[in-house]
């Protein structure tokens, strides 16, 4: 019970900084009307590039946390638990 609740929050915890970062890239620090800055990159200030580069990282970091995260838990377990199902028939 309480290992599957602190799993859960682990869990949220990484989406909810990915979503947070997200948010910071794309709405925040975003050129005028807001989204990907394509075009508007020449003309964005060099502060708000640094610090929208510096958000976008921190979401690939949870993002590269999250997968490892539910890599150990959730994927290597299952493969493992088929493999010595299969070697037991």
């Amino acid at each position: 019970m309480w290992l599957s609740a602190i799993h859960f929050i682990i869990l949220a915890n990484f989406l909810i900084q990915m979503g947070y970062a997200a948010y910071m890239v794309f709405v925040v620090v975003a050129p005028e009307g807001g989204g990907p800055l394509l075009g508007a990159a020449n003309e964005f200030p060099f502060e708000k590039m640094v610090t929208r580069r510096l958000y976008a990282i921190e979401f690939w970091i949870a993002t590269g946390g999250f997968s490892i995260y539910l890599a150990l838990t959730e994927i290597v377990p299952r493969f493992w638990g088929n493999k010595a199902s299969e070697g037991s028939d």
